[in-house]
């Protein structure tokens, strides 16, 4: 095959075959394919986007690309999660063990922040010695142990994303929903699990800030699921505002073990308390226990100790705390109308809980404290945002992110819901067309939706 061939075909807007899609992942994971020519490609895919029986294909390509976990000789069904990503979003801290004490195993693969949106990792590294990296056999016997396990993916699970993830980020081909989709799935169905929930954030904090856009990338992540025989839902949730109260790793951590001892934050409860329930029916548990109840009476809490502990961590070390600390106030009395996500995420960022590129060092004790939100009576003078950093050098570009982002009015701003909406798979589906054969080079492949990008739509394929 030819590169040269596969990128003028899909310039011009034909789908590629099977074998052809084949072949490039294969020969890009490889090195046999240049960066140069799989950019070019890339760039064809972000504005002629694929149809459903390519992006099928494509996903396949990426999960043979590597193994594939076998999770065969665990006893419980299992079930894991994946959120595109947010502000203040430790809902996985909270469900993993939550899920585990209702019964479920969730082998929870997770990754690192980069950006303004936080990752489940770096905040579980703010315990001392809790471990990351494990390998299949520890995942496994975690995974048996305590009900759930979260760890980084190997680099033998879906290694041509890793690759392909990478050049997206340094080709402007991020935004496009085929391979944003694609990526999340092909891991999360390499990881083995029979059912997979979707947490598809949207708003100013997220990677989708529409609903639009972000009700089709999850139609694209079900089908995907479904079609590989994962069963799969997805929840949008809102990210207007940031979830719960803290940013940041270690003030995330603290927060969380506030929700597994039958407190935290109400919105963070409401939303945990909805994914773990759509992962229990999922997994064919629809008769387990309530998961509100498995944080009342001191479950989770149980599970979340047992898991810290299995992977080198202990539950009770003291945390990192901020050598400095600087307050933001309101500047006029009234409510709180608007606390702007991604404000608060980039400035929790700046502050040094996150990175700008994959690599880079990030602080435990680094972050944002909101000390009121949305809908809350707020007087002139009083502190509304709580700074924290190793570094006092780094309060002037983080309060920089947060101009414009804190908005006082005489009346409170319309309450927006938690929940926007769900996306499953058809129950009655028509049968799929057959794959063979596939449509050849310069061919339209009328037979099948198509996926595009998604316009300007700050949009990538979050980590968690």
């Amino acid at each position: 095959m030819n590169a040269v061939e596969l990128i003028r075909a899909k310039r011009d807007g034909a789908a590629l075959a099977d074998d052809e899609v084949d072949w490039f992942i294969r020969s890009y994971t490889d090195g046999a394919v240049p960066d140069d020519q799989a950019a070019a490609l890339l760039m064809a895919i972000y504005f002629r986007g694929m149809t459903a029986g390519e992006l099928a294909r494509w996903t396949a390509a990426m999960i043979a690309s590597g193994s594939r976990l076998d999770l065969s000789t665990v006893a419980r069904p299992t079930v894991d999660k994946h959120s595109t990503g947010g502000v203040g979003d430790k809902v996985s801290l909270v469900l993993a063990p939550l899920v585990a004490a209702c019964g479920a195993a969730v082998p929870q693969l997770s990754g690192r922040g980069l950006g303004h949106t936080g990752g489940t990792l770096d905040k579980l590294e703010s315990i001392p010695g809790w471990r990351a990296a494990l390998s299949p056999e520890e995942m496994l016997r975690v995974l048996g142990d305590v009900g759930a396990v979260i760890c980084a993916a190997g680099p033998g699970l879906a290694p041509a994303d890793a690759k392909l993830y990478a050049l997206r980020d340094v080709t402007a081909t991020v935004e496009s929903i085929p391979l944003i989709a694609s990526s999340i799935m092909a891991k999360k169905i390499a990881e083995g699990t029979r059912a997979l929930v979707l947490d598809v954030k949207v708003g100013s904090g997220a990677f989708m800030t529409e609903i639009g856009p972000a009700r089709e990338l999850a139609g694209t992540m079900v089908a995907l699921g479904t079609a590989h025989g994962v069963r799969t839902a997805a929840v949008l949730t809102d990210m207007s505002t940031p979830l719960g109260r803290c940013t940041g790793n270690a003030l995330e951590v603290d927060e969380a073990e506030q929700a597994l001892g039958g407190g935290g934050p109400a919105d963070l409860v409401a939303i945990t308390l909805a994914l773990a329930r759509e992962m229990l029916v999922l997994a064919g548990m629809s008769g387990a226990p309530d998961p509100a109840d498995a944080l009342a009476d001191g479950r989770a809490m149980d599970r979340w100790r047992a898991l810290v502990t299995a992977q080198g961590g202990d539950p009770d070390a003291p945390r990192a705390e901020a050598r400095h600390t600087e307050v933001v106030r309101a500047r006029a009395s009234g409510f709180l109308r608007r606390l702007d996500a991604r404000g608060v995420g980039v400035a929790s960022w700046r502050l040094g809980a996150g990175r700008a590129r994959q690599g880079d060092q990030v602080s435990a004790a680094a972050g944002v404290v909101c000390l009121a939100k949305p809908g809350a009576p707020v007087a002139a003078g009083q502190p509304i945002l709580e700074l924290h950093t190793d570094d006092p050098h780094r309060f002037g570009p983080a309060l920089e992110a947060l101009r414009g982002a804190i908005e006082t009015g005489a009346q409170p701003a319309p309450e927006r819901p938690l929940i926007l909406g769900r996306v499953a798979p058809d129950p009655d589906p028509d049968p799929a067309p057959a794959p063979d054969p596939a449509p050849a080079p310069g061919e339209m492949a009328s037979r099948w939706p198509t996926y595009g990008p998604m316009g300007r739509q700050n949009a990538g394929g979050g980590r968690d």
